[in-house]
């Protein structure tokens, strides 16, 4: 081995063990030989694994983990980062993309740096203000923003060295993933598909900010230049004119991976825009690239293959699941190999160099194809699942929720297995009659949220819905099957993190963060996390001292469990930077006692016709529902309208049209809803706040 790589790996060990801060930049030599030590990269490696080869913890003593030092947030909504530790300094985003700095050993905050995202940017998000994390290269710290930035910050100070926007601001774009550097560029996507936006992949340089190379994800208006070769060849696979006109989808908003020895950047895609078919590309077709895993030249973004899991999907079913890469045996031989999980509930296994799927099983229930035809590469469709097509409601597995989502899973070099958040979920999807694109709402095309009046719904009895099962799964790539689970209280299963020590982390939808092992799931550890644990935990260590750390926090996809699901009959409201280690003797503040439900509604000046209460209905439906639940039920995070102050005219027409609140994310609907309209949600409201009071 030439001599530098020796040296980086010889003083990344050293950082690791002592804590001490090393002079050996954070770059692709030290990331490949990073030392045991160090978590420096989103899934701690290139690979992103999620393996640790640290051992001093492990199933003998996990029993005596504690609490080592914990870090309040602040800001009151989900946290769905994983960590980077590098040369005993912790770097963590959190909500509303502000990023902070702590003493790996203590836990002392060195500094803060909030990006000042805009708070009415949250309307444009479909799953809270989250951040997934930060990268870490050459002194600097990046992070993508809610409101579609990237910027960079000194590593050392916390303060800002550039920033650059990387979306069209006025449209519904968002940024929630974790960036990678990757020779020098940074790689950062963005999301919007629910709301009518067209993705694509941008790499910036570290040094500058100077936008590199930009990668769509799918064509745009076929009347003008195609931004890349390949998306001649793209436009063949959609019909008619609609798709440029809605947007078309395909985001990148989180997998990101690099395989320095294929010197290939791999990229999920995400839904199509708007997820209905028959309102995106009439006439059917694969919609290049929708749903797809894309290998790119990381230096200049150039097509080299794609992998396309769920052509023309309609189910919201996303791509952008991580993607993670491994050395498997395969049919007796070596093979490098992209493992995947994503939203379709299957298992893939595909050859990193070429693209070509060796293996493919569903992990979950499934029920909108039967298999994968490995000669094509296809699903094997069930036509009844096309409720575009049909015009028929069917209730399809896995739900737009997925067999498994956002939330990372590991795997294991020394079991050979990888451990899923997976998730048994079912959902009626129906065609939307009469579609039309509306500004600040959701355009799925598909009767979510109750958006098509009952008159207007099939009068054939419906498939009933199957409830919901969270469970983490152990799963066997080259055998393709399950290895062993444990079921979990409900389906919310956080991110998983793998270690040396025979042992397994996760957290679950109960406000519990929890140790297994590795070989067969028996529980060995669990703690009280006083929130959710979605996110990726990682383990690193400081002067011989390991650490266990993950951020907890209510929000993002399971906000509805903030209010509904309760620890100990109190809310999981809490939002933290929690760290453990062997004898850590540290208690968290009691949490707040729940307080009654105690708000008296106004009553209506005349009595409200039942015409009105329908398009209130409806009109709540399609603006608010997302973020306040179905029939104005309470998720938990955002306030519950029933009981809002609010509901008085003045006042709610203030905060609805003249975006009275938009500093606390509630922003002005007034390019959307018309002042009559915004009074028919309010009668909505009033009578629902009634029925809760009488405890309909």
């Amino acid at each position: 081995m030439p001599l530098r790589p020796l040296l980086i790996a010889a003083l990344a060990l050293l950082a690791g063990c002592s804590g001490d801060r090393s002079p050996v930049p954070i770059d692709e030599a030290r990331i490949v030989d990073a030392a045991p030590g160090d978590w420096l990269a989103h899934g701690r490696g290139y690979d992103e694994q999620r393996f640790s080869p640290l051992d001093r913890i492990d199933e003998s003593n996990v029993a005596t983990l504690g609490l080592a030092w914990f870090a309040d947030l602040g800001t009151g909504r989900g946290q769905e980062a994983t960590p980077i530790v590098a040369d005993g300094v912790i770097y963590v985003s959190t909500a509303w993309s502000i990023v902070r700095a702590y003493d790996a050993r203590s836990g002392k905050e060195l500094w803060a740096y909030d990006p000042a995202v805009p708070r009415d940017t949250l309307v444009k998000a479909c799953c809270d203000a989250v951040n997934r994390g930060v990268a870490l290269w050459k002194g600097r710290v990046y992070v993508g923003t809610l409101d579609g930035r990237l910027v960079a910050i000194d590593a050392a100070t916390g303060k800002e060295a550039w920033s650059v926007v990387t979306v069209d601001q006025s449209q519904p774009y968002t940024i929630t993933g974790a960036p990678r550097v990757v020779k020098d560029k940074v790689i950062i996507g963005n999301a919007g598909a629910e709301m009518g936006v067209r993705g694509y992949v941008s790499a910036y340089d570290a040094a500058s900010g100077k936008l590199a190379w930009r990668f769509h994800t799918v064509p745009g208006d076929p009347s003008k230049p195609f931004e890349n070769p390949i998306l001649a060849q793209a436009t063949k696979s959609w019909k008619g004119d609609l798709w440029w006109k809605r947007g078309g989808g395909g985001t990148v908003w989180d997998a990101i991976v690099y395989d320095p020895g294929l010197d290939l950047l791999y990229i999920g895609t995400g839904n199509g825009s708007p997820w209905s078919q028959a309102e995106r590309s009439p006439g059917g077709g694969d919609n290049l690239f929708l749903s797809s895993i894309v290998a790119l030249r990381p230096e200049t973004g150039e097509y080299v293959w794609h992998y396309q899991e769920t052509p023309g999907e309609t189910w919201d079913y996303t791509s952008t699941q991580p993607l993670m890469l491994a050395d498997l045996p395969i049919e007796g031989k070596p093979r490098r190999v992209l493992m995947h999980a994503p939203k379709n509930g299957f298992f893939y296994v595909i050859d990193a160099a070429s693209g070509k799927p060796l293996s493919a099983r569903n992990f979950v229930p499934v029920n909108w194809a039967s298999g994968i035809d490995l000669k094509t590469g296809r699903p094997i469709e069930n036509p009844a699942a096309r409720y575009d097509r049909t015009g028929k409601p069917f209730v399809v597995m896995p739900s737009s929720r997925g067999g498994h989502n956002w939330m990372p899973m590991a795997y294991s070099p020394k079991t050979g297995l990888v451990y899923i958040p997976a998730h048994d979920t079912a959902e009626r999807f129906a065609p939307e009659p009469g579609f039309a694109m509306k500004p600040m709402a959701y355009n799925t095309a598909t009767d979510l949220f109750g958006v098509v009046p009952a008159a207007a719904r099939p009068s054939e009895p419906e498939a009933p819905v199957p409830p919901s099962k969270g469970y983490l799964l152990a799963w066997d790539p080259v055998r393709q099957r399950e290895a062993w689970r444990v079921p979990h209280p409900s389906f919310a299963n956080g991110g998983v993190l793998a270690t040396a020590g025979n042992l397994v982390f996760q957290g679950d939808g109960q406000g519990r963060f929890a140790a297994y092992r590795a070989t067969d799931g028996k529980a060995l550890w669990s703690t009280d996390a006083g929130s959710l644990t979605m996110g990726g935990p990682v383990t690193y260590a400081v002067d011989g001292e390991q650490y266990v750390a993950v951020m907890a926090g209510c929000g993002g996809d399971f906000s509805y469990g903030c209010g509904l699901k309760r620890q100990n009959g109190r809310p999981l409201i809490a939002d933290r930077l929690l760290v453990f280690r062997l004898g850590g003797k540290i208690a968290l503040p009691a949490p707040p006692e729940p307080t009654p439900d105690a708000f008296d509604p106004p009553a209506p000046v005349t009595p409200t016709s039942a015409a009105t209460l329908a398009e209130g209905r409806l009109l709540y439906a399609t603006y608010c529902s997302i973020c306040h639940g179905d029939q104005a039920a309470n998720r938990g995070l955002n306030p519950d309208l029933r009981q809002s102050p609010a509901l008085a005219a003045e006042v709610f027409s203030e905060v609805v049209l003249g975006g009275a609140l938009k500093d606390n994310g509630m922003a002005s609907f007034a390019s959307a809803l018309s002042p009559a309209q915004a009074e028919t949600i309010r009668l909505y409201l009033l009578d629902r706040a009634g029925a809760a009071k009488a405890g309909q």
